[in-house]
């Protein structure tokens, strides 16, 4: 890529245009499953900055996908440009800026990401700078769990809305993840016959949710142990977290149910079924011993996924990253999952997490620097610049 056109993309990310953008999309309310209105807005905005707009239910129609496109007419492959508009179910706080750094609700996750690929997009169209190819801007719902289950991504693969590669603008800046592992979040439901009664009038044999839920917590520390042994160098180590127990209403009562949460990760791609396999032998066997009744809710949030670290969308981002930071961008692990498991193991495409060094997400204080948003929209648009001229 010439220097000079490095040089004029960096110049044009317009950062009060990019700023004016975060705050808006902040500004509107959008808990998963109800990001309409934030999908309804943001469609808004490209249609005003006169982009072409497509609107897709995506098997959710209460926040229709936001799809729009730039397009060379030139022979070339597609990157896309992904976020997601939902946020997880904390109250809700209103976007301010202070100090060069936005703060309010989905600031981090994502849609200050959102606004720097929005800002990626307005650059290429503005300084005619793709080479060939296209470049695929959407945004949707349905991502944080345990609210959403991902249907809205899956569903755009079915229906072909997606690129031949796929930049995904998470909170995720110091490492590049070429591999990343699955996750099912699972809730275990444990249960006995009868009515809750006092502890002193339990007749004798009747079954103890609470030790059973004790013993299954146990259970899953030990395999958690075991399983930390399988690891992937860039993906990280299998494991077994639990971070929710509930029962009983009083000290001195014995209840009739116990409900254990947490999360199960995986390295090894297309395995999901098989660890939900294992993970109902556990309760299986839990049941027989205590005598009591054990379900299952295992909902799968992505699956894991590698891809190759010396493909050509990882060169492309990497001498993009080059260009606007001066050295490529270190090879390490993704600690989340996002919407780019499901594009790798779904659609099979190369999917790269990168996104502002943002702060807070899925707390109350979410935040991110102004300065973080104009170098992620930089890199974007230098990365389309590479994937699609096909360097």
């Amino acid at each position: 890529m010439p220097k000079t056109l490095e040089e004029r993309i960096v110049r044009a990310v317009d950062r009060q245009r990019l700023t004016d953008t975060a705050l808006a999309l902040i500004e509107v309310p959008s808990p998963t499953r109800s990001a309409g209105e934030a999908a309804d807005r943001l469609a808004a905005m490209l249609a005003a900055d006169g982009f072409s707009v497509q609107r897709q239910d995506a098997d959710w129609a209460q926040a229709p996908v936001v799809a729009a496109s730039l397009e060379t007419g030139r022979p070339g492959p597609t990157l896309q440009f992904d976020g997601h508009l939902d946020t997880v179910h904390l109250p809700f706080v209103p976007p301010r800026l202070e100090n060069g750094i936005i703060y309010g609700s989905s600031a981090a996750d994502m849609k200050g990401g959102i606004a720097a690929s929005l800002e990626a997009l307005r650059i290429l169209r503005t300084l005619d700078a793709l080479p060939a190819g296209r470049v695929l801007f959407t945004a949707h719902d349905h991502h944080e769990g345990p609210w959403g289950d991902g249907r809205q991504v899956r569903a755009m693969i079915r229906e072909g809305i997606v690129g031949d590669a796929v930049l995904l603008p998470e909170y995720l800046s110091e490492t590049l993840p070429v591999a990343g592992r699955g996750v099912a979040i699972f809730k275990v439901t444990i249960r006995r016959e009868g009515v809750p009664v006092h502890e002193v009038l339990r007749p004798p044999g009747l079954p103890d949710v609470v030790g059973a839920g004790a013993l299954l917590v146990t259970r899953l520390h030990t395999w958690h142990e075991q399983l930390k042994r399988n690891s992937h160098p860039h993906a990280g180590s299998d494991s077994a977290f639990v971070g929710s127990v509930r029962t009983g209403e009083i000290y001195n009562q014995s209840p009739t149910e116990c409900v254990v949460e947490g999360t199960r990760r995986w390295t090894t791609p297309g395995s999901g079924a098989a660890v939900k396999d294992e993970f109902e032998q556990i309760l299986a066997d839990l049941a027989s011993e205590t005598g009591t009744e054990f379900e299952l809710e295992f909902v799968e949030q992505g699956e894991a996924y590698r891809i190759d670290p010396d493909g050509p969308f990882v060169h492309a981002f990497q001498q993009a990253y080059t260009a606007v930071s001066g050295s490529p961008l270190p090879v390490g692990a993704k600690p989340f999952v996002d919407d780019g498991n499901i594009y790798a193991s779904v659609a099979g495409i190369p999917a790269l997490t990168h996104g502002p060094a943002a702060t807070g997400a899925h707390t109350l204080n979410e935040a991110v620097p102004v300065e973080e948003l104009l170098r992620v929209a930089s890199l974007y648009a230098l990365t389309a610049v590479e994937f699609c001229g096909g360097a």
